[in-house]
């Protein structure tokens, strides 16, 4: 079986280089303090110009996803672009080396690709452990249980089922043409994957909650972090999971699987 290495349609994650088909990420620093940091870049497209044209993916021109390299501080933001092609967003950033990923369809390409660029946070660095893999995350008042595993090379349905307080939440709001935005990232080099979601909000068949559901593909083995945001009472939360791949399939999120022996 041989691998197909272009970016379309392809297992091989995105985001590993700064670079792609002559469009390239430019920061106008790579260098940053700790704290709530104004961030601002350019897509320079083959032509040497800052790209002003972008079709739409998800109701937005561009996803800018932050991310420390242990895995910890995730943020996905929507910066706004002005007419020369320059972008502005804020960050809250702690010390550590980080990579900021544009997930961006340039006009007249003919598809979306994923850019990661390594960013420099000054500061003392306490670079936390990768948290284990466990079936269900929380954030506030919010439980979400992951069920399905990624197996390597495979597409696998991911489906994340949010409670509140112990109940289903059945009205869930659309956030990004979806009821759920989901990141994965592959632990290592932060391969960044791509995962569409199941259905979309008023097509006649996806429920607001509280199953969200999901296809991904794992490019290898390993370990990856999950990053799932959806929006309830009007504001958009987090929830983070650790999943690993392994080739036989057995290790399954909401297995919690202990292989220390």
């Amino acid at each position: 079986m041989t691998m197909d290495h272009s970016s379309h349609g392809s297992a091989q994650p995105g985001g590993l280089a700064v670079s792609e088909g002559g469009y390239a990420l430019e920061l106008d620093s790579a260098v940053l303090a700790a704290g709530v940091q104004p961030v601002s870049f350019r897509v320079v497209g083959p032509d040497g110009r800052a790209v002003t044209e972008f079709v739409a993916e998800h109701e937005k021109e561009l996803h800018f996803i932050a991310v420390r390299r242990d895995t910890a501080g995730f943020q996905h933001v929507h910066p706004v672009r002005d007419e020369k092609g320059t972008w502005s967003t804020e960050l809250a950033l702690e010390p550590g080396d980080w990579r900021f990923f544009a997930d961006i369809h340039p006009a007249g390409h003919h598809g979306a690709m994923t850019l990661g660029i390594d960013v420099a946070v000054g500061g003392h660095y306490e670079p936390l452990p990768l948290p284990e893999a466990t079936g269900v995350a929380r954030t506030g008042e919010y439980t979400v249980a992951l069920d399905g595993g990624l197996v390597p090379g495979e597409a696998s349905a991911l489906t994340l089922t949010v409670s509140r307080n112990g109940s289903p939440v059945t009205d869930l709001q659309p956030y990004l043409a979806a009821y759920g935005h989901l990141v994965a990232l592959r632990v290592g080099d932060l391969g960044y994957l791509h995962v569409h979601p199941e259905g979309e909000p008023g097509d006649g068949a996806t429920a607001p909650g509280p199953e969200i559901a999901f296809m991904a593909v794992a490019p290898s083995a390993g370990a990856y972090r999950l990053y799932l945001d959806f929006q309830h009472d009007g504001v958009v939360r987090t929830a983070e999971f650790t999943v690993r791949a392994d080739a036989a399939g057995e290790h399954h999120g909401h297995h919690s699987h202990h292989a220390h022996h």
